[in-house]
């Protein structure tokens, strides 16, 4: 069975979660089979063949989950992007704008070096506005956006078309 055929059987679809009207696709069974979690791993390894990659950036907290495992296939360092005032060390952050409000992430400012293939990761693609943001790091520390991987993109909410103008490949396991 292919790998997208896998996951669609074991992501839990949940109605009206957090708040009704929205459906929650849950990666928690996936965690929960070791076989498919490393077959997500390998998945992303095997699309990222031939091309560059000197960091994972993992988008906090979910991107941290398949991120590190990936970062440590490929042998690279894993850099973290968190919620403000969340790391302990001098930082960089952006705010970006939500459906109602804003947010602002950070990373520290020492793990991205000018000309670094730095490759953002997440679980899921819906808007795209936390992984432009994190990309919009990248680029003030003087890296280059090596690519997005996520295991899930929702189609329908465009998030592809928001990190297209940063010229990297956008890599999903499944879309719905």
């Amino acid at each position: 069975m292919l790998l997208q055929d896998r996951l669609q059987a074991a992501i839990r679809a949940v109605p009206d979660f957090p708040k009704p009207g929205i459906l929650f696709r849950d990666i928690t069974p996936v965690m929960e089979d070791p076989a498919l979690s490393q077959a997500v791993v390998d998945g992303f390894v095997e699309r990222l063949q031939g091309r560059r990659v000197d960091a994972i950036a993992g988008i906090e907290s979910r991107g941290f989950l398949y991120g590190m495992p990936l970062a440590l296939k490929l042998g690279v360092p894993f850099v973290t992007v968190r919620k403000k005032g969340k790391l302990p060390h001098r930082t960089v952050s952006t705010r970006y704008a939500l459906e109602y409000g804003s947010a602002e992430i950070e990373m520290h400012v020492d793990v991205v070096r000018p000309g670094m293939q730095v490759l953002v990761h997440d679980d899921l693609l819906a808007t795209g506005g936390t992984a432009a943001a994190a990309a919009d790091l990248i680029r003030l520390q003087g890296g280059t956006v090596a690519g997005f991987t996520f295991v899930i993109e929702l189609a329908t909410l465009s998030g592809a078309d928001r990190l297209r103008p940063y010229g990297a490949e956008i890599i999903r396991l499944v879309t719905y």
